[in-house]
């Protein structure tokens, strides 16, 4: 296994519970791709598609919102 994976994982074992099935679904989607391709889950590009759209609207969110988010994230 490589080093930076291992790193990773071991990071991936101190998050709550549902971030660890999140990140296991994750892995488990690129794992069964039989191309060595990742397909984003539908709701994942819906979403990447909504930002985009609201991006060429000039859309962004604000500084606060930002460290707002930060904040939620533990960052």
């Amino acid at each position: 296994m490589m080093k930076v994976l291992e790193v990773a994982i071991e990071k991936l074992k101190a998050l709550p519970e549902d971030k660890q099935a999140y990140a296991a679904e994750v892995i488990e989607h690129i794992a069964a791709s039989d191309h060595g391709v990742f397909h984003i889950p539908d709701a994942h590009r819906a979403g990447v598609t909504e930002g985009l759209a609201q991006a060429d609207k000039g859309e962004f969110a604000t500084d606060d919102q930002m460290a707002a988010l930060w904040k939620q994230c533990g960052l």
